[in-house]
């Protein structure tokens, strides 16, 4: 099941449930708006990154008048197959993200002790060990680049008009439990920039460890 656009701001749409059985929290629907961004700072708790349950972010779009554009944002997953079962796998195990059209690509990985992961994966290096996590983009010119984790926004890079770049940062797992990507616009107005691109963790134990 799906929390659909939780905090939706027309008449019946909030998800106003319990999360306890939900699999996935669409955090993006359509183009970038307040309440995506409401959703996407509230995700960490809904989705209990800190405690160990975890609920994936995906995104989606809706057409219910002639003006709404399907397919924006799209949800990218790293799945085994095409089919419906092994998308279905990819999404529920966080191997996915999100991006606003098929124009923008990303890689997000994290490396220990020889050992390196993608996406939704946990690395679990020992207590003393580094991390170098790594993130490149394309096709998202004069965006920014922000590596999160449970403490929030810990290194930002800024992509040039090209629309490529690449960010890398080291930490361990006394410090981070998990890492995750942002990549947006310039903020107007006052408000956040709009969403680019963002991913689910990485984790640097199995999530609740």
């Amino acid at each position: 099941m799906t929390a659909a656009h939780p905090f939706a701001n027309c008449f019946g749409c909030a998800f106003e449930y319990d999360y306890e059985p939900v699999d996935l929290v669409e955090v993006w629907n359509g183009p970038w708006s307040a309440d995506d961004d409401a959703t996407v700072l509230a995700w960490p708790g809904l989705a209990m990154l800190r405690s160990g349950h975890v609920i994936p972010a995906v995104g989606n779009s809706d057409a219910h008048n002639p003006d709404q554009v399907v397919g924006l944002p799209q949800t990218v997953v790293l799945a085994t197959g095409l089919e419906r079962g092994a998308l279905l796998q990819g999404m529920r195990a966080g191997r996915s993200w999100i991006a606003e059209s098929s124009a923008v690509e990303l890689t997000f990985t994290a490396s220990t002790l020889g050992r390196t992961v993608a996406i939704g994966s946990s690395v679990k290096p020992g207590l003393g060990a580094p991390v170098e996590v790594a993130v490149s983009v394309s096709g998202a010119p004069d965006t920014t680049i922000q590596l999160i984790d449970q403490t929030g926004p810990v290194l930002s890079g800024a992509v040039g008009a090209t629309g490529t770049g690449q960010l890398s940062w080291t930490t361990y797992r006394r410090y981070s439990s998990y890492v995750r990507v942002e990549v947006r616009r310039a903020p107007s107005l006052g408000a956040p920039g709009a969403m680019v691109a963002m991913t689910n963790p990485i984790y640097l134990a199995a999530p609740g460890s």
